[in-house]
């Protein structure tokens, strides 16, 4: 739930996705379904519904932010395929590793 709805709605309903950032880095995305008009003792927010599925992604440091942000499609970090030798490294490492440009 968030107080106001995204400006670019229509363009994040059309597959995009919430990246997540943890302790100042982008580690995972998850899919958006939906917007719902909600209210909440008589305050509008809206709702987010948000796919199931949480895809990790190559790290990438942020820091953190409220509100809404876009990545551009070229600009957003790509998913770690499953399977991947990089998938299995700690995640830690993983971002000492990304910080060092070596992933």
């Amino acid at each position: 739930m968030t107080r106001n709805k995204p400006k670019r709605a229509e363009e994040i309903l059309n597959g995009g996705s919430i990246y997540w950032v943890i302790k100042g880095w982008v580690c995972a995305r998850q899919r958006l379904l939906e917007l719902r008009p909600l209210l909440l003792n008589g305050i509008p927010y809206c709702g987010l519904v948000y796919d199931k599925e949480l895809v990790r992604v190559a790290p990438r440091p942020r820091r953190a932010f409220q509100g809404w942000r876009y990545f551009d499609p070229k600009d957003a970090p790509p998913d770690l395929v499953k399977g991947k030798g990089d998938a299995e490294i700690p995640d830690e490492m993983q971002r000492e590793l990304a910080a060092l440009g070596l992933l």
